[in-house]
């Protein structure tokens, strides 16, 4: 892709063909320095963060149902920001401690987003045991408080309405599904296959690779709770199916080796060490 800088930009009207707040957030933030009003409307709800952040800096921006719309040529004031912690980064825990028998946990100062919130909600519906203490809103944002506790969980048909809202969780909660007892189907992802790996093929040949009966659908797959033996993985650059393979080894047979991991510290440094914290037998080789 080449582009040639140097022209004005004006303001479209842009319906996405597949839901992504990455590409809702670039149009609107172009659409600070373009003339007129940039609007971005969804086929499914994503995370709102970048609107909210604008509107926590003074920028006015107005959202219609599925529709979000600024007008350029307005000014930001500055202001102190509390970045709470990412759920995202806190749903290895909240898997890793579902399944690791007589875990509890309890992970403070998390983000819980009303757009984010599919991986609580389906984890529930699985059988976990998720308590949210502490609520509040800080920037714009609301937080709290998780405790999580060891329990059974069972295999579900995933709702499709909470796919949106988990879409980044799904490697974990593919682990997840590996140590429930059932089936668990997935349909409506096929965002997955566009991310930084093609997260539902590699995942279902990971967990095939480790002794789960796992089958790939076009937008999704189905998942037979099993048991983990030991093995190798290749989580073929993606930072998600490291940090969900690493967590799959609390319920191995033996020990799990995940490859090509160097991309993790991308979006949770610190991973190995806080893991190790809570309880995980991890090492990481820096070489490999």
């Amino acid at each position: 892709m080449k582009i040639n800088g140097g022209r004005k930009l004006h303001g479209i009207d842009y319906k996405l063909p597949v839901a992504s707040a990455q590409v809702k957030s670039a149009l609107l933030l172009a659409g600070l320095y373009a003339a007129g009003e940039t609007a971005a409307t969804e086929p499914a709800p994503t995370r709102d963060h970048t609107e909210r952040m604008l509107r926590g800096f003074g920028y006015e921006v107005k959202v219609d149902g599925a529709r979000a719309s600024l007008r350029g040529g307005g000014r930001l004031t500055a202001r102190d920001m509390d970045v709470p912690a990412d759920i995202s980064s806190a749903a290895f825990l909240l898997v890793g401690a579902s399944i690791a028998p007589g875990s509890d946990i309890t992970l403070e100062h998390v983000g819980i987003n009303p757009t984010r919130i599919g991986v609580f909600n389906i984890l529930k519906l699985m059988g976990a045991e998720i308590e949210l203490t502490n609520q509040r809103e800080i920037g714009g944002e609301p937080v709290a408080d998780i405790r999580v506790r060891a329990a059974p969980l069972r295999g579900i048909r995933i709702p499709q309405g909470e796919v949106p809202l988990a879409i980044d969780e799904f490697p974990i909660l593919f682990v997840a599904a590996a140590c429930a007892e059932g089936e668990t189907v997935l349909t409506g992802a096929g965002e997955l296959r566009v991310k930084e790996a093609d997260r539902i093929a590699v995942m279902a040949q990971g967990l095939k690779r480790l002794g789960i009966a796992a089958r790939e659908t076009p937008d999704g797959v189905v998942i037979q709770g099993g048991r983990f033996r030991d093995g190798e993985i290749d989580s073929h650059g993606d930072h998600r199916i490291a940090m969900a393979f690493a967590i799959a080894a609390l319920r191995a047979g033996g020990p799990i080796t995940v490859r090509d991991c160097k991309n993790v510290d991308t979006s949770f440094p610190g991973f190995a060490a806080l893991a190790a914290k809570a309880g995980l037998a991890i090492t990481v080789n820096r070489d490999s």
